[in-house]
């Protein structure tokens, strides 16, 4: 079994050494090394270089994104940002996944013992996602398996036989991805045209960064990207992003699409879950539904796409190639729902023909 070599990089003494506790207790997990700043972390890496670096934002002599985007150009790793539950910490922290960091841990700015301690699972998931990403000259890990058992989209959503209605010409778009997911949603939502059909998307994020997420793309993109409230619309031009820590659906209301945001279990061990989207898509809208899942670690979404395959959707996955992390996309290929394979450079010019006419064939699962 590969060992994970793991460094941290982060000023508060807490943090470190809960952290390596944590890791080293952790079957093919090893801590490598520790700093406090940046300066000190390279000089400690030169000696032998990590498969992972977590690594804090705010810290003394040179701050988390400056470090990154240098290790990015010089020597790119896959990185998982330990960021503080604030405002400011969120924008920056934004930041940072823009700039190439994979994932997020998330810490409050009181009882971080407890709080580590208590999200323990979370962390080593992050981590482990983290060593499979093909980051620059990163190449893929060999797949782990998921030990414990999850929720499927059963817990928020009941499964229906009634075939949805369609006597509506709106089209949506549904998204989901996870590990990779922030960078891969940027090059395909800074492509899109005003005109662009109604996005619901799902990125597995913790709470209170995908406010921060959606306002930084909204600065970025023609089209208009908010963090989804209960009874907002799905209308041409505008994005909606699930909360992170809520799970987003898909509703008819009349002619028009609308969604809601609710509490619930995790679901395929993630909240929101592209599986509930995704079911919900299939349930509410059917062949009117272009359903998207891209780079991420696990399977979620992939049994949500195959209800929206089943339900007459078009249906696509992000190509091996051009996936951070090609887990999600490989499981819902494997189950048969899928339409299609693309690259992501592709993905924005099939969203933009899902409004202006152009045949989406589902005959067969081909790569372009």
């Amino acid at each position: 079994m590969n060992i994970i070599k793991v460094f941290i990089v982060d000023d508060s003494a807490v943090v470190r050494q809960v952290l390596t506790q944590l890791f080293d207790s952790t079957a093919g997990i090893k801590v490598i090394g520790s700093a406090p700043d940046p300066i000190f972390a390279l000089q400690k890496m030169e000696k032998e270089w990590p498969d992972v670096i977590v690594l804090d934002i705010e810290m003394p002599r040179m701050d988390g994104v400056t470090f990154l985007k240098k290790i990015m150009h010089e020597h790119p790793t896959p990185v998982v940002i330990c960021s503080t539950l604030t405002e400011k910490g969120a924008e920056v922290t934004m930041q940072a996944m823009s700039a190439g960091a994979v994932d997020i841990i998330t810490k409050p700015k009181v009882n971080l013992r407890h709080f580590l301690e208590e999200s323990n699972t979370l962390i080593i998931d992050a981590v482990k996602a983290a060593a499979h990403a093909r980051v620059g000259k990163i190449k893929s890990m060999p797949s782990s398996t998921e030990p414990k058992p999850k929720q499927n989209a059963d817990a928020v959503i009941a499964p229906s036989h009634l075939k949805p209605l369609s006597e509506t010409t709106d089209r949506v778009i549904a998204i989901g991805t996870s590990t990779g997911g922030t960078q891969a949603l940027e090059f395909v939502l800074t492509k899109l045209p005003r005109t662009t059909p109604g996005l619901v998307v799902v990125q597995h994020m913790p709470e209170a960064f995908t406010a921060a997420f959606a306002k930084r793309l909204d600065g970025l993109c023609q089209v208009s990207v908010k963090e989804a409230e209960t009874n907002d619309r799905v209308i041409p031009g505008q994005v909606l992003i699930a909360p992170g820590g809520k799970h987003m659906l898909l509703r008819r209301s009349g002619a028009q699409y609308r969604v809601e945001v609710k509490d619930g279990p995790l679901v395929s061990r993630h909240r929101p879950s592209v599986d509930v989207l995704f079911r919900s898509c299939a349930q509410s809208a059917g062949p009117n539904a272009v359903g998207i899942i891209m780079t991420g670690m696990g399977d979620d979404g992939a049994k949500g796409m195959k209800e929206m395959f089943d339900a007459g959707a078009f249906t696509v996955a992000q190509d091996e190639a051009s996936c951070i992390v090609y887990g999600m996309p490989k499981e819902a290929v494997k189950l048969g729902g899928v339409s299609k394979t693309l690259p992501l450079n592709s993905i924005p010019e099939l969203i933009v023909n899902s409004s202006t006419g152009t045949p989406l064939s589902r005959a067969s699962n081909t790569a372009e």
